[in-house]
């Protein structure tokens, strides 16, 4: 074999190891993709506007530069990150039928959206430990949660949910895949690797493994934080001090309970495949990385007195 003849099979090879995939989203209503677009788009601005003003927000007030606030920042961040990994690829599809996707940038966006869709329940898990000291232990809360608290829960944050999330993107690229159509709007672990020649049993349970065994662990800590705050305002005799302790953790109780309610539909839809529309999974799949983003710095704004007086402060200087 010739050199030109070897750098020819190679590349055949390569092509044939990594090629691009095609995102078929909503297989079987394809004619009504462009009338979603249009609400989709509007909740992707919503949700880059109001996390965007929710950091300049707190960058800019200094009344803000506190644990609590830091922790809020830290999961706009997050939102910001899942939204433009997934909702930008969405809507290119829809808009300009753009369905391919490189193999590496399939895998990348696998990995963003496990990881950070962990990263934010164990960013919650932090913010009902902060509540937890503030009003269990209200003379201690200085001491315990300070700028340096924040800073070592967000590296663990990033550490712990990086690093055992990122064997699901890796196990996937390894395989041998003998097709290339996901039937999905993004490149989720499932509809990727269910595509392979090879067995998927050892990455199926490893995602199904991790996958509880974080968010699991996540929602027993907020559980037993929120029942130690219960059992603690309880006990307050004073008159109107129950109301106000549990208005500091009305808005965190609000998104937790949000983003639990559409991560536990989401994963109803996807157990019971078999008897609803496929459409549906996928369209479920596509709001959870939409809604949450959208509402988490709303109800925090609207909710929160001292965010309010922040923004209109900001308005004021702007104007």
């Amino acid at each position: 074999m010739t050199r030109r003849q070897h750098m020819e099979a190679q590349s055949n090879t390569s092509s044939i190891l990594a090629p691009d995939f095609l995102l078929i989203c909503f297989p079987n209503y394809q004619t009504w993709q462009h009338w979603l677009s249009l609400p989709l788009s509007l909740l992707f601005l919503l949700a880059m506007g109001a996390n965007a003003t929710l950091l300049i927000t707190i960058r800019m007030e200094a009344s803000l530069h506190e644990p609590m606030y830091y922790l809020l920042s830290l999961l706009s961040l997050l939102d910001i990150v899942l939204c433009l990994t997934v909702i930008p690829k969405v809507l290119a599809i829809f808009w300009f039928d753009n369905k391919s996707i490189g193999f590496s940038s399939c895998f990348l966006q696998m990995f963003v959206m496990n990881s950070f869709l962990t990263m934010e329940s164990c960013t919650f898990m932090v913010m009902a430990y902060d509540r937890y000291v503030a009003i269990c232990k209200p003379l201690q809360y200085p001491s315990i949660i300070t700028d340096q608290f924040v800073v070592r829960a967000a590296i663990f944050v990033a550490a712990r949910n990086g690093i055992l999330t990122m064997p699901i993107p890796i196990l996937s690229s390894q395989l041998r895949y003998c097709a290339r159509i996901i039937r999905n709007c993004i490149c989720t672990n499932m509809s990727v690797s269910k595509l392979s020649c090879d067995d998927i049993t050892f990455n199926k349970l490893y995602q199904f493994v991790i996958g509880w065994t974080l968010l699991g662990s996540d929602l027993i800590l907020i559980v037993l934080s929120y029942s130690f705050i219960l059992k603690a305002v309880l006990r307050i005799k004073a008159e109107g001090a129950v109301a106000k302790a549990l208005s500091t953790c009305g808005s965190h109780f609000i998104l937790i309970l949000f983003f639990s309610t559409v991560l536990l539909v989401l994963v109803i839809t996807n157990l019971a495949r078999e008897r609803i529309p496929p459409d549906v999974p996928i369209l479920l799949n596509i709001l959870h990385h939409l809604i949450p983003p959208a509402l988490n710095p709303i109800v925090y704004g609207v909710r929160t007195r001292e965010i309010k007086q922040g923004i209109r402060n900001l308005l004021r200087r702007r104007l």
